[in-house]
């Protein structure tokens, strides 16, 4: 029998509730405390799954010895002060993406992480994806040579929070989410291609952000919306990769492009996934039957399922079942590319990861205790 490993749940807004929820479906997890501001809907949430402690104080939670793990699931710019009094209160911690309000932000998670010798994580989804997972085999078994080039792509046709009606408006407000389209999809897609290539070592940074298509005035007007619907990037790496970034919340264009990696000898194409090389001298086009390979490895690895999703894999890495992705460096690697385009949009030119330290600023929210 796999350890029990103790948990507590500090914010249950949105994400919070689908985090409890899959928490709650995992026998070898107990959660022992949830802690938000809404102590009613804090209340209602634990007596849903049966959670003994329901508080409105997060620092009460910390104090809570038992307590192995914590998933912070608050807004963007609360991030780092959470997660840094939780690692410094001797918690392992997952932290909703992305990692923070801003590179400093994350930096100084990053570095309390060490300090504390705690684990630090980002619940990175797309990691974990079946075709992620197959794209991994594929370049760690060199079938793609030596690699070159990756395009990171997300896309919705009218998807912006809020104003398009979907979520709140903390979605599209600096004040509370620092950045739009890039910090809310662009973390999933940029740090599964920098898992992917195999590097966080950046070397320039350029790129751009729109926010450009009309919306209903009494919602922009209402929420605040000051973030970008459009991010555009071209990253310079170490090992003469180059990878360009394309996320959208709002787009007139079509739902037909992908994410890819290209090498010297193969390319892969991502949701759904497909690989390219020349076999025989012919260029060959293929897919895979991922549902079969799934059922296989399942099948004869008994800890397979530690890389079944982002909270498993979490919950795994713990129980020291599974050696852990190191999300947070991921985490953090993305969040110094996405602050570099914006700087990038700013100052009109190139950035380099160190222009990025240099002019990064803590957005996070001071908390009271």
């Amino acid at each position: 029998m796999a350890e029990t490993i103790k948990i507590g749940v500090i914010g249950v807004g949105q994400i919070g509730k689908a985090h409890v929820t899959g928490y709650a479906a995992m026998p070898d997890v107990e959660i022992v405390a949830i802690a938000d501001v809404n102590e009613a809907e804090a209340r209602r949430v634990a007596e849903q799954h049966g959670i003994k402690h329901a508080l409105s104080d997060f620092h009460e939670l910390l104090r809570m010895q038992e307590i192995q793990a914590v998933d912070v699931c608050l807004h963007n710019n609360l991030h780092a002060p959470v997660t840094i009094a939780a690692l410094e209160a001797g918690k392992n911690v997952q932290c909703e993406k992305p990692m923070a309000g801003s590179y400093a932000d994350a930096l100084a998670m990053y570095d309390a992480a060490k300090r504390t010798g705690q684990r630090l994580g980002l619940p990175l989804r797309h990691i974990f994806s079946d075709d992620s997972k197959a794209a991994r085999r594929l370049i760690d078994a060199g079938m793609l040579g030596d690699i070159y080039y990756g395009r990171s792509h997300g896309f919705r046709r009218r998807g912006r929070p809020f104003v398009d009606g979907y979520g709140t408006a903390n979605f599209v407000q600096k004040a509370m989410a620092s950045g739009g389209a890039l910090y809310d999809m662009g973390v999933y897609h940029i740090s599964q291609m920098l898992h992917l290539l195999g590097t966080t070592d950046v070397l320039t940074i350029s790129g751009a952000t729109h926010q450009a298509i009309p919306m209903y005035e009494d919602r922009r007007a209402s929420s605040g919306y000051d973030v970008e619907e459009l991010g555009l990037g071209l990253v310079r790496l170490a090992g003469g990769i180059t990878l360009a970034i394309e996320e959208a919340w709002a787009l007139h264009y079509e739902a037909s492009e992908a994410s890819k990696i290209l090498g010297s000898k193969g390319g892969i194409k991502l949701n759904p996934l497909a690989f390219f090389s020349t076999v025989a001298d012919m260029e060959m086009s293929g897919s895979f039957d991922l549902k079969s390979v799934n059922f296989r490895l399942h099948s004869v690895d008994p800890n397979y399922d530690g890389f079944d999703t982002a909270e498993r894999h979490w919950i795994a890495t713990l129980q020291g079942r599974v050696t852990g992705i190191d999300t947070a460096s991921l985490g953090l690697a993305t969040m110094l590319i996405s602050e570099g385009i914006y700087l990038s949009n700013r100052l009109g030119r190139e950035v380099t990861p160190d222009e990025v330290r240099e002019h990064s600023v803590s957005t996070a929210i001071k908390l009271a205790g």
